[in-house]
């Protein structure tokens, strides 16, 4: 369509209605001039080089990320891509790499700009009124920085002055469950170990996480199943599937890398099954950057064989759908399930089967927004599959019964004997390059008993028992002011949470709130009474401490650990590694401890010795480290070892859920990342395979939801949103955007639209945000009149 000024208002009247200090929460560059078309062209390619080539040359050093290319991801010196999880090509492949991990290597190579003259210029009440585009788009932080309450500014501090106040700060609780201490999934393996290892020190188990809003569902529901909280799959297994299922992921833009495996998979002849509300341009087409040829020639390879277009909530009655043709097929002929294994490796069988037989195909049908002719076509093609491997992100987690929902995949991989051979297994899709490193070293506030013991027998010191608080725990008790400092590692807290507001609230009632950080955003503008910015390195600087270049690990969402050396120079010669920032502050705040922080920061190894005879896996860990690609970290439930109490891995029989109908003239709104987006960061409004230019503020709707309340495209709606506790939230003059979504659902991107999810609103099973499972009104704006 023709492209359209946005008259919508002043950056002011476009704020986030329930946010009316924070007008440009959440947005990416101040939005001029905007536009849709439909996006027909492959994933990837020549849209991706032309992408790639753009943030080359916008980028603060053109140089570095030039150079970038050719070591990202490269087991010759290069370092990991701090973007997503996605495992290394194990063949070597010089241009593993893909734009979105482009986009956010060249945003971290920025000169150090966020400096003392930067602080000095502008108060923290005139950044809040900045969007987070141009937050992030200062650069990199240059020093370590205070908060003056008398000037509303930050002002320069000396590394050792906030330490001491953050240790001062600490040791003057009442008690350690009075500190909390946050975890983003950008955290090296050593720098985990380091930071759980001073906080369980310190007295506490408060180690919230990123994964507490993301597959806290997929971690709970596999160890019940079958022992492990991890998935079972690596690479080769995807070299070998005759089936991939993705579910509730959108490929092209969360683990762009993966497309090259869909694209080989295709060639052999495997079935490629996209399960989805909303039709991606991963389950399309795509030309792989990296095959010049290919590229030359436009020659495009499929990366889908189905699309099946579930409703928002409706994965369950799917893959219930899926498991009821598969009895019925058994009930002809027995073997098509495998017996001999579900005999030998598994328990609940007979309660499974008794749960799907008296549920009702009607019933499985309007749950799933599936006819059931589409359920069985998805039941032929698994039951033509001897091998399949079925992945899965946020799109089924992020709901009340997301646990429930990784555990019915779990049930029809058993049903097959999907589980513990080659081609075939559970993987969940993780977002950031360590969010599974992680959890495996420590940052858990639910640890097991096995753990504990160890760091008590290999550290020295007895570390408390008791469980800490989660993500969502931890808000609500800074609210109250039973938490009174917070730290966070990485990460954009502010802006990543639900109900903003409350969490704004909760973080401004904290006495020190420290955040360590590569580059400011909100979080830095949203603190307690008084606060830190801490400035430390990113993945592709080089970390130079006493005892030489120093390389930190990551463990991938396939569970392969690998190490990764930066390839710069700092920035600035006050930017510190993020282990370097947690041995000082441990230091500060334990100055009585037995442990050798400065000694671990002086030379990794010795981080690496001591994880190495505390967790599972990880023995001989230097030497392994160093292996061309790492290591994989055994994983019993892969050699069909199932660490349950039963010994076996566990089908499990709940009812179908109840939630998936919103009511009457109500939708259920999912959000979603654009393609020009990770995380909370946004480098630009548009969303190239959506079709979207120069917009964010926008709602995807079904076209008879759209008809039903008299909208046409880039009208301006409200939407109101209402939470477990009745509480209602909206959001003012947003824009409708028809597209190809199940009827009775909505989308939206976040970090904007968590202003919808109330602090109310979290899975009774995992404690996750319902960010993919909100309850909304969207009606014509009054806006929409007053421009008429």
């Amino acid at each position: 369509m023709t492209a359209q000024p946005d008259n919508s208002g002043t950056a002011e009247q476009r704020m986030l209605g329930a946010v009316p200090d924070e007008p440009a929460l959440g947005r990416g560059p101040a939005p001029g001039k905007y536009s849709r078309h439909e996006y027909h062209h492959p994933a990837a390619g020549w849209g991706a080089a032309g992408s790639v080539a753009h943030v080359l040359k916008r980028a603060g050093e053109p140089a570095d990320g030039v150079h970038a290319l050719f070591v990202m991801n490269q087991e010759d010196g290069g370092f990991d891509c701090p973007g997503c999880a996605w495992p290394d090509d194990p063949s070597g492949l010089r241009l593993d790499i893909c734009e979105n991990g482009m986009k956010h290597v060249t945003w971290e190579l920025a000169p150090p700009k966020a400096d003392r003259e930067f602080f000095a210029a502008h108060t923290v009440s005139e950044l809040a009124g900045w969007n987070d585009h141009d937050l992030e788009a200062v650069g990199r932080l240059d020093e370590p920085m205070s908060y003056d309450p008398a000037s509303d500014t930050y002002q320069p501090i000396s590394w050792d002055d906030a330490f001491a106040l953050i240790g001062s700060s600490l040791r003057g609780l009442s008690s350690p469950h009075q500190a909390s201490f946050y975890t983003s999934g950008r955290l090296s393996n050593e720098a985990t170990f380091l930071y759980q290892l001073w906080v369980r020190e310190f007295g506490t188990n408060n180690l919230p996480d990123c994964s507490n809003m993301c597959h806290e569902a997929s971690g709970r529901a596999m160890t019940a199943a079958i022992g492990s909280g991890k998935g079972t799959v690596d690479l080769t297994d995807w070299e070998a599937a005759d089936a991939i299922w993705l579910m509730g992921d959108n490929a092209a833009t969360n683990a762009p890398r993966m497309l090259t495996w869909l694209a080989e998979a295709d060639k052999r002849g495997a079935q490629l099954v996209h399960i989805n509300p909303l039709i991606e341009a991963a389950s399309r087409r795509t030309i792989v950057p990296h095959e010049f040829v290919d590229m030359a020639r436009f020659h495009t390879t499929a990366t889908g064989t189905m699309n099946v277009q579930v409703r928002i909530g409706g994965d369950l009655a799917l893959l219930r759908g899926v498991a009821k043709a598969l009895f019925e097929a058994a009930d002809r002929d027995p073997e098509v399930l495998d017996q001999d294994f579900i005999r030998r490796y598994t328990s609940g069988i007979d309660e499974y089967r008794e749960v799907v037989r008296t549920t009702a195909w009607a019933d499985l049908v309007h749950d799933a927004g599936v006819d059931e002719e589409a359920i069985r076509r998805l039941a032929d093609s698994y039951l033509g599959s001897q091998r399949v491997i079925i992945a899965w992100c946020l799109g089924l987690t992020q709901h009340e019964h997301g646990v429930d929902t990784v555990r019915e995949i779990v049930n029809l991989l058993l049903l097959r004997g999907n589980i513990g051979r080659e081609g075939a297994g559970p993987c969940p899709v993780r977002g950031h390059s360590n969010v599974q490193g992680n959890r495996t070293c420590g940052i858990n506030h639910r640890p097991d008993k096995a753990f504990l013991d160890r760091i008590a027998e290999v550290c020295g010191f007895e570390p408390p028992r008791e469980a800490g608080l989660d993500t969502i725990e931890t808000i609500e008790a800074m609210r109250r002011g039973d938490v009174k400092v917070f730290v966070a590692l990485g990460g954009n807290f502010a802006l990543a949470t639900p109900d903003l507001p409350y969490t704004f609230d909760a973080l401004r009632n904290c006495d020190l709130t420290v955040q360590v950080s590569t580059k400011l955003n909100r979080s830095h503008i949203v603190h307690g009474t008084r606060a830190l910015i801490l400035p430390c390195l990113a993945r592709s600087d080089k970390d130079q401490q006493a005892g030489g270049v120093q390389g930190v690990t990551v463990e991938d969402s396939m569970a392969m650990v690998h190490i990764s050396y930066g390839m710069k120079d700092p920035g600035s010669p006050q930017q510190r590694s993020e282990c370097a920032i947690l041995g000082g502050m441990a230091q500060a705040t334990l100055p009585d401890s037995r442990t050798h922080w400065q000694w671990y920061v002086d030379d990794y190894d010795r981080i690496r010795d001591t994880m190495a005879r505390v967790l599972d896996g990880f023995e001989d860990f230097n030497a392994r480290a160093r292996h061309p690609h790492g290591f994989r970290i055994r994983q019993l439930a892969r050699e069909r070892v199932f660490l349950t109490a039963t010994g076996r891995a566990g089908f499990s029989a709940t009812p179908l859920p109840d939630d998936v109908d919103p009511g009457e003239g109500r939708l259920i709104l999912t959000t979603v990342r654009s393609h020009d987006q990770f995380n909370t960061t946004i480098y630009s409004n548009d969303d190239r395979y959506r079709g979207i230019k120069g917009l964010r503020t926008i709602v995807f709707l079904n076209d008879q939801d759209m008809a039903d309340r008299g909208l046409e495209d880039f009208d301006l709606v409200d939407i109101t949103s209402f939470s477990k506790d009745g509480t209602t939230r909206a959001v003012h003059g947003y824009r409708a955007v028809r597209y190809d979504i199940p009827p009775s659902c909505a989308a939206g991107y976040m970090p904007e639209l968590n202003v919808l999810c109330g602090i109310s609103d979290v899975s009774t099973q995992s404690g996750q945000p319902l960010t993919k499972h909100l309850v909304v009104e969207v009606t014509p704006s009054h806006q929409n009149a007053a421009a008429g």
